[in-house]
């Protein structure tokens, strides 16, 4: 867990102070946590002092201990500055705003809003929402990786527009493109953590029908966020006759897979909900074409010209879009093209971070 924060005396740091509020560990290797893990480092680049502080684990479902320890932690923090917390805690920490000191503004960052969560039930999902909407109403600002989470809290959640900032996640220039074989076997490529929202059991029972194709496919991601999900997945693979043609490879550095997108020729991930995609959008920085799903950001993260995008579940859709980008080499090459064209207009880190430090400021702005 980070230390707590060194307490500061009034005037120290001038105004460029803040904290970070996480729930879990800041290297956990999944799309949010790199977020966190991307803006944190850019402000403290261009002169912010962020704490990071650590509120436990098991959330969204923490342990009541876990719980109460957070709030005590937040009550502790030094003041005035303010506190951006992760949404994965802050959605189920409604009471957050009467532990914090009046002087700390919250600032909620969404990643996604938790009750869209693949797996929740009716009930989850009922009781999950009224604990954000409660939370979200006593922040100060609330900053969404989307327009898509925009629109959704904005129309669902009663988020004021005013108070609401998009920050799409950034996208680092590849450093190569895929080299994209015009022959031979056609080498797909799903990177995401091994958890029911990916849809990684969709995508193999859509590949199944496919088998007399030539194609393998590489899947990289965190095995042991959902270990169910992945014995679930080694068994459908299995029963599928694929373990010859599928390989799971775990966690993989930021060089190994850098080396995954430039050695494929499509990207597929059969995402059930995705708050904006990120490695959608790193498909499209390595000029690769893209089959994603119409749910949730993936629409924004994924223009036409890059990608065929198919409902989410629908798996005779999505075995329909790989049947094409297996067999049909113009077509790969069409979206190859209009991937690498979009490529150049993804925001990068340096545009997240003056987005983030604009929002600091209105924060810490004298009434």
């Amino acid at each position: 867990m980070p230390a707590p924060p060194t307490k500061h005396r009034s005037g120290d740091l001038a105004l460029k102070r803040a904290i970070f509020a996480i729930p879990g560990k800041l290297d956990t290797p999944t799309g949010g946590y790199i977020y966190d893990r991307m803006v944190i480092e850019g402000l403290r680049g261009v002169g912010w002092h962020i704490d990071v502080v650590g509120l436990g684990d098991g959330f969204p479902s923490p342990a009541e201990s876990t719980r109460q320890r957070a709030l005590d932690l937040l009550a502790s923090l030094p003041h005035p500055c303010p506190v951006i917390i992760d949404g994965l805690a802050y959605g189920v920490l409604p009471e957050a705003r009467k532990h914090l000191h009046p002087a700390n503004a919250i600032i909620a960052l969404v990643h996604h809003p938790l009750a869209l969560e693949t797996g929740v039930n009716p009930q989850q999902a009922h009781l999950l929402r009224a604990s954000e909407i409660l939370a979200l109403s006593s922040a100060a600002q609330v900053i969404v990786t989307s327009p898509s989470t925009g629109r959704e809290l904005t129309e669902h959640y009663g988020v004021d527009p005013e108070c609401l900032t998009v920050i799409c996640p950034g996208t680092d220039r590849a450093r190569q493109y895929a080299r994209m074989s015009t022959r031979g076997t056609v080498r797909l490529l799903s990177v995401g953590a091994i958890v029911p929202r990916k849809g990684f059991i969709s995508l193999v029972r859509a590949l199944r029908p496919l088998a007399h194709l030539d194609w393998d496919l590489v899947i990289v991601g965190d095995p042991t966020r959902s270990i169910e999900t992945s014995r679930e997945l080694e068994q459908v693979i299995h029963e599928a006759g694929l373990t010859n043609r599928i390989r799971m490879l775990g966690t993989q550095t930021i060089l190994e897979l850098e080396q995954h997108y430039a050695a494929s020729d499509v990207f597929v991930l059969a995402s059930e909900h995705e708050g904006y995609g990120m490695a959608y959008a790193e498909a499209i920085a390595h000029g690769l074409p893209v089959i994603g799903t119409r749910a949730g950001a993936i629409p924004e993260t994924v223009p036409q010209e890059a990608g065929i995008l198919v409902e989410p579940g629908n798996l005779d859709e999505l075995t329909r879009a790989l049947e094409t980008l297996i067999t049909d080499l113009p077509t790969r090459q069409l979206l190859a093209s209009g991937a690498r064209q979009i490529a150049s207009r993804l925001p990068t880190w340096t545009d997240a971070t003056l987005q983030f430090e604009k929002v600091l400021d209105r924060v810490n702005r004298p009434a």
